[in-house]
């Protein structure tokens, strides 16, 4: 049965899979498990969380959308970090036994009124989720970024190999001092990474566990963010444009064009 309250939020199940959703707490998922296996670091910080309407860091909280600037506050050194609507609930529109779909508002700070929906959909098979997110206008449009911040846990089990991380990039975006873009674009280096990676054909990066699961992370956006300096995870995040992208690859969302974006994760066992 799905379960639904807020102090366990909101459990979807397909074959071998249980994915557990917060609508209370930013509409993260707080829990993905396949075959017993979690493959999220746990906390209220973790699992992953959605980046709207924008992703990573806007430099200086600071955006113009045409002629007019807007102030964001700042939460990270000097810039605001991975949008607004991580922190707050969200209202849950529809679910069933695989499915959600959630809904939260854009409103104070971010300056122009709207909407941000995520879609969680478990395959009927239990070997991959579909998340896909949209953001609206309810009135003037603005410039909006979508994507997401899953933490993988490096060890599946205690005494497990971490995971190891394959991709191929076209660019990786170079990173300056205040760890924005610099609009350079340079050859993949090789890591531990903080950084910003183009895939114009679309991004897929698959993480293996020697001897226990492997998954694959696809989308169709063109940009990801590998983070792998902490010792207990890695952080693969697709995304629909870089960090500063309000600023440096601006996407409009108007009425009649709003942005949606979605990525797939599939495994298998070892």
């Amino acid at each position: 049965m799905t379960t639904d309250d807020t102090a366990r939020g909101i459990r979807l199940r397909a074959g071998d899979a249980e994915l557990t959703v917060r609508p209370d707490q930013g509409a993260r998922i707080s829990s993905l498990s396949v075959g017993g296996l979690e493959l999220l670091r746990q906390g209220e910080r973790y699992g992953s969380f959605v980046m709207a309407p924008w992703c990573g860091r806007t430099g200086q909280g600071r955006f113009r959308n045409g002629t007019v600037e807007h102030q964001l506050p700042v939460d990270a050194g000097a810039h605001a970090m991975h949008g607004t609507v991580r922190g707050r609930a969200w209202r849950t529109a529809r679910v069933d036994e695989r499915s959600v779909a959630l809904v939260t508002e854009l409103t104070d700070p971010w300056p122009y009124p709207g909407q941000v929906t995520q879609l969680v959909e478990l395959a009927e098979d239990g070997g991959s989720v579909t998340l896909t997110l949209g953001v609206e206008t309810a009135g003037n449009s603005f410039p909006a970024q979508a994507g997401w911040h899953p933490w993988f846990r490096r060890q599946l089990t205690e005494g497990g190999r971490p995971v190891e991380l394959d991709f191929t990039a076209e660019w990786q975006e170079e990173r300056g001092a205040d760890h924005l873009p610099t609009g350079h674009r340079v050859e993949p280096k090789p890591g531990p990474w903080d950084d910003c990676f183009g895939m114009p054909d679309g991004v897929e990066v698959t993480l293996t566990w020697p001897e226990q699961l492997e998954l694959t992370v696809s989308s169709r956006a063109e940009w990801v963010v590998v983070y792998d300096e902490p010792a207990d995870a890695v952080c693969v995040e697709p995304q629909s444009g870089p960090p500063n992208g309000l600023n440096t690859h601006p996407r409009l969302v108007t009425e009649l064009e709003p942005l949606e974006v979605s990525t797939r994760w599939a495994w298998r066992l070892a």
